[in-house]
Parts: C-alpha cells; sequence; structure tokens
C-alpha cells in the first residue's frame, strides 16, 4: 500500500502544477544482473528475474509539437534468479526515484503517434531481499545495493489519442544502472527491458 500512497500524493502535487500533461505508465522490467565480486564469484549464473514498474509524472513542450521534455517520480522492481540442484538465489528489491527525459513526438496521423524518449534515472533501494537456500537476507544496507543508483534509458511508444483530453501508449525501454556510490569489491550492475502501458491527460496551462 505505500507505493500506492506514494503515486497518490506525487499525483496530486503534478496535477497543480503548470504542466501540459499529466501521465501514469505502468508494466513489467525483465531484468539481467551482472554481479562481479574478486573474492568469491557466484557458484551458479543469475537469471532474468520480473517485476513490475510504475511512472507517474509531466511533460513540458519544448516551443515545438514534436519536442518534450518529460519529469516524473518512479517505481521499479528489479528481481533476480539463481540456481543449481546445490544451491538457488532470488533477489527482489524496490527502487524509488527521479526521472527526466527528453522526448520525440512523430505524429502517424490525428489519432496515432510513435514516440521516441531518453533519459536519466536516479533511485534509492526502498526493500530488498535475499534468498539464499530457503534463509533471507536484508539487502538495504548492502554497499553493492545501498546508495545512489544511476540509470540511463531510452525508449519506443505508440500513442493513441481517444480524445481532446488524453491518450493512450504502449512502449518498450532499455535501461542500464550504475551504483555512483559503491567502493567495495563486489559489484552489483543490471540491464531492464521494460514494457509499459500508460494513460496520459492534457492539462491547460493556469
Amino acid at each position: 500500500m505505500r507505493k500506492v500512497y506514494l503515486l497518490l500524493i506525487a499525483f496530486m502535487v503534478l496535477a497543480n502544477s503548470y504542466s501540459q500533461e499529466v501521465y501514469f505508465l505502468t508494466g513489467s522490467n525483465f531484468t539481467k544482473y551482472n554481479f562481479k565480486s574478486s573474492n568469491e564469484p557466484m557458484a551458479t549464473a543469475l537469471q532474468s528475474g520480473t517485476g513490475s514498474n510504475y511512472e507517474i509524472g509531466y511533460y513540458f513542450p519544448l516551443n515545438s509539437d514534436e519536442f518534450s521534455y518529460s519529469a516524473g517520480i518512479t517505481l521499479n522492481e528489479f528481481n533476480a534468479l539463481a540456481g543449481s540442484p546445490a544451491n538457488n538465489y532470488q533477489w527482489n528489491t524496490k527502487y524509488l526515484g527521479a526521472q527526466s527525459a527528453f522526448n520525440y513526438t512523430y505524429s502517424v496521423s490525428n489519432a496515432f503517434q510513435i514516440a521516441l524518449k531518453g533519459g536519466v534515472n536516479l533511485s534509492k533501494i526502498i526493500y530488498g531481499k535475499q534468498n539464499i537456500n530457503g534463509t533471507i537476507y536484508d539487502l538495504i544496507n548492502q554497499k553493492e545495493f545501498s546508495g545512489a543508483l544511476f540509470c540511463y534509458f531510452a525508449g519506443l511508444h505508440a500513442n493513441y489519442k481517444f480524445n481532446d483530453l488524453g491518450y493512450l501508449s504502449l512502449g518498450y525501454g532499455l535501461l542500464n544502472s550504475i551504483n555512483t556510490s559503491n567502493s567495495t569489491q563486489e559489484k552489483v550492475s543490471f540491464n531492464s527491458q521494460q514494457i509499459q502501458f500508460g494513460i496520459h491527460f492534457n492539462i491547460n496551462k493556469k
């Protein structure tokens, strides 16, 4: 329920802003972790895990119908699995972040548009559990997970305008992470494929 409250609070703040468009995106992350250690490598390779993603924010037009800037709040689940007959691992994490992007939109018709976006995301872990052979460990204070997580991403969205008030979108994106505050010998990074469905509302300036 905490993530729902955070998104509702963020939506109320953004809805009272001077933005031209408010949006909400949700979907799935398909995440591949990369783990490096000079001490003891993992006995089994990490496999891709699935999780949810949520984003709420708004668009600013940049003196053009084609170009815009967007800013928002994100909640991402980045999960992973690994296993063998002798050992099994599972990582479940949630990251709360702030995101910004530049967008280019091409109108195919009055109803359909294609949008390209690219930007950055700065996040912090708010929940993290590691399951090793049935034993649960907290990841919140582990240096390879805690601190600032910097991500860069790119995506492609198809938009369908249902009326003058807004439109729906379906998108695909790629995201890569860098932990900027981890100075230990153990390094964790990941890349994630994102599928997102969105609803967008046009807001007039006050």
